[in-house]
């Protein structure tokens, strides 16, 4: 063992410059894969993300209007449960209405001050906090609120409070828009939040206004008994509503599976590459040193004395790497600019931290390991002495192709510089390159296909299934084609159909799913189709991929289903892209409704726009075509109107790419290695110096050519079918994946060849500055 750690001492003094890239290598690619943990913690929890930002509480106490609530003398004993870490307010509150170009939507109006509270603190997106200056009557809104709105900082909305004098209505400015951890506006199920100064509520309510206070807690585990203390300190009678951290939670990331199931298989694959890319380093290294193994074997070593020399050298390496990437992302990964810093500063305070922190290096260093005990075991295996020779690859002669093109006089550089990438010194070793580097190029591109398919979710909503891009209520009660009728004439709307939706019974009464009646059979709704075809005759209908898992059925079968006590029988002709419910829906006509229920009236009215129509313009021209009667809302964003994924995905194509430039020095290394005698003999026949280097670069080019072209095809296919298959699996249902444009990936292979022939200078230079017997290894 001592002759063992001696010849490790030696070693790691004789190549210094290569042990230090194996611990940068090894601490870069962990310092890839720990900012790539980040991020996906950030982009997969945004409810935690928003929560720790903002020092959100666990529970909200909504107290009732008037007499009949709290008051702020009541609340203060609440600091003093045990439970309670913090209490945020009392606020004062108001219940209200907000509208703005036709759109109309429930607010809690909170009083708080010129400062944002300290726990349950608003996050800006956009403007600023309230203050005393600029307009008089200020507000800043939750950001989904905001969002169904339209309503930006700058503008105007009105609010109308019911009073006992009536209603009352005035103009608010919104100066802000800001995030919160509470549960998110949704049309119909819960109203959204608006922060006023304490004076503008005092014009708008100053008579009966509720309370609301929030709770932070020690322990998230504590939520309900505290809720029951909490409830029982004030009195069960003078609460209107309790709402918990659970339900925020569920509200705002609920939708967030295929995200968290993309960006999981993103993470084991970007492991996989990190582990390729640094044994394929360590394996270069060994069979660099494959003279000084035959050397050891010859004064006594013993293969089980190489092995383990080798595992000693090299788990160090990886241990050291690891610790160094490690130390190195946690003191200064929140430094990094953009997302990425923001991702690793609050990634602390997020679940998992900690088994990510010692999981992600413990397993690259265990991958790391069984890769290196290969490349060991291969070394103890080096004959002695007398086969020293073959340390050295032997050279493959020059092709016929080769020798045609150079008769052909084509560029020797081009011929000998594709020789030495693509057959010299093995095909299958030089294949194995390209492979190893297609890999994380691979999944950059897979990486492009999920921010393209996000990108859809926007900039071509119909493709995932909101053809619709807002939906109109009218409260004058009109016939369905006068309705349909007025609507179209408001200029932007190319159709108006009309619908009504309704929950249903599966058979067995187990689960409930979502009865939607669209269109006619003379008028019938675009639905986005991806297997079958649209109905069109009497009960057929289309269904989303999460009813037909739910059912197990597929295209073609019958269904049953009850809707308000009467059977109805469907035959499902089509698949549709169905953004709701998790895809549990099933979309029919209206004619095949009135058939069970003749009276059937439509509940609203689906307005499918022109090509670049402005539905916010559209959505103002409706209501001042209604005389301000309708109810125009907007099509929920299936991406949930967040861009941090696709900057996630953005920041994870920076992480592999790291990783591809380190295995693409790595074979830029083991090549000249590899070739160091036939570039001398080149030297010898005439080429000049310049030519050698280039012969060098022109290698690396196409290998990194090759390894684009191949890692750009096959990660098109791959992403394809792995967004279909998680939008299957989250019923989404297959058919929304979209590839990036052809110029994005062709940009894409011209970055990776650069990178190539500019990581192959150095190198190159060195090469041509060789003098013909610097080593007498090279040349015996």
């Amino acid at each position: 063992m001592r002759a063992t750690w001696r010849w490790v001492h030696s070693d790691l003094r004789t190549h210094r410059g290569e042990a230090l890239f194996a611990v940068l290598a090894s601490a870069g690619v962990i310092a890839s894969l720990l900012l790539a943990a980040a991020l996906l913690g950030y982009a997969v929890s945004p409810w935690q993300r928003v929560f720790q930002q903002s020092q959100g509480s666990h529970v909200w106490l909504h107290g009732r209007e008037g007499r009949e609530g709290f008051d702020a003398a009541a609340v203060a004993p609440l600091a003093a449960l045990d439970e309670v870490a913090a209490v945020s307010g009392p606020f004062r509150t108001a219940a209200a209405t907000l509208e703005t170009g036709g759109t109309r939507a429930g607010v809690a109006l909170r009083a708080t001050g010129a400062r944002p509270p300290g726990t349950a603190r608003p996050l800006l997106t956009e403007g600023r906090w309230l203050t005393t200056d600029g307009p008089r009557d200020q507000v800043v809104l939750e950001r989904t609120l905001a969002r169904t709105l339209w309503a930006e900082p700058g503008e105007t909305v009105t609010v109308t409070l019911t009073g006992r004098r009536g209603p009352t209505t005035r103009t608010l400015h919104v100066v802000g828009v800001a995030e919160t951890a509470e549960p998110r506006y949704r049309a119909g199920q819960g109203d959204g939040v608006g922060w006023l100064l304490p004076e503008t509520l005092d014009r708008l309510a100053p008579a009966a206004t509720g309370q609301s206070v929030g709770l932070r807690l020690k322990d998230a585990d504590d939520t309900d008994y505290a809720v029951q203390r909490a409830v029982t300190l004030l009195g069960a009678e003078r609460i209107d509503q309790v709402t918990t951290w659970q339900r925020a939670k569920a509200d705002l990331g609920g939708d967030d599976r295929l995200l968290g199931q993309i960006f999981a298989a993103f993470g084991l694959a970007a492991l996989l590459a990190a582990a390729v890319a640094v044994a394929g380093a360590v394996r270069a290294r060994i069979r660099g040193q494959a003279g000084d193994i035959a050397v050891l074997k010859a004064v006594g070593f013993t293969p089980g004395q190489v092995i383990r020399g080798f595992l000693l050298q090299h788990l160090g390496f990886a241990v050291a790497g690891a610790a160094l990437g490690t130390a190195a992302t946690l003191a200064c990964g929140r430094w990094i600019p953009g997302r990425v810093g923001a991702a690793v500063a609050l990634w602390p305070r997020l679940p998992g931290h900690r088994l990510a922190v010692t999981g992600v290096p413990v397993a690259a260093v265990l991958l790391i390991a069984a890769a290196t005990a290969l490349a060991a075991w291969r070394a103890g295996r080096v004959p002695p002495v007398p086969a020293a020779r073959q340390a050295h690859p032997v050279a493959r002669p020059l092709s016929a192709l080769g020798r045609r093109a150079l008769g052909r006089r084509l560029s020797p550089v081009l011929v000998l510089g594709w020789r030495s990438a693509f057959t010299s010194p093995g095909r299958a070793r030089a294949l194995g390159a390209t492979a190893r580097l297609a890999l994380p190029i691979a999944l950059m591109t897979v990486a492009l296909v999920a921010w393209s398919t996000l990108g859809q979710f926007r900039t071509d909503p119909a493709r995932v299934g909101r053809v619709a891009a807002l939906t109109v209520r009218t409260a004058e009660p009109r016939s369905a084609a006068a309705t349909a009728a007025a609507l179209e004439a408001v200029p932007g709307v190319a159709d108006a159909v009309p619908g009504a939706e309704f929950p249903a019974l599966v058979p067995g009464q187990t689960a409930t799913i979502t009865l939607r009646g669209l269109g006619t059979a003379d008028a019938p709704y675009p639905h986005t189709i991806a297997e079958g075809r649209a109905p069109t005759g009497p009960d057929e209908a289309v269904a989303g991929q999460g009813l037909l898992d739910l059912l197990g059925v597929r295209v073609g079968e019958w269904v049953r289903m009850t809707v308000g006590g009467r059977p109805q029988i469907l035959h499902l002709v089509g698949r549709s892209i169905e953004p709701d419910h998790g895809g549990r829906v099933v979309s029919t006509t209206l004619d095949t409704l009135r058939d069970g229920a003749p009276g059937l009236r439509p509940a609203f009215h689906a307005l499918v726009l022109r090509p670049g129509a402005d539905p916010r313009r559209t959505a103002a021209a409706v209501a001042a075509a209604t005389g301000g009667d309708a109810e125009v809302r907007a099509t929920a964003d299936p991406a949930g109107g967040e861009d941090a994924p696709r900057g996630v995905l953005a920041a994870l194509a920076a992480v592999l790419a790291l990783i591809a430039l380190v295995e693409l020095l790595t074979l830029i290394g083991t090549g000249v290695r590899d070739r160091a005698r036939d570039l001398l003999a080149l030297r010898a026949i005439g080429l000049t110096p310049r030519q050698i280097g280039a012969v060098v670069v022109t290698a690396a080019a196409l290998t990194a050519l090759a390894a684009a072209v191949l890692g750009t095809a096959l990660g098109a296919a791959l992403g394809h079918r792995l967004v279909d298959a998680e939008a299957a699996a989250t019923g989404l249902g297959a058919g929304v994946a979209r590839l990036p444009d052809p110029l994005l990936l062709g940009a894409l292979v011209l970055a990776a060849t650069a990178t190539g022939a500019l990581a192959a200078l150095a190198p190159a230079v060195r090469t041509a500055r060789h003098r013909l017997a610097d080593s007498p290894g090279e040349t015996f």
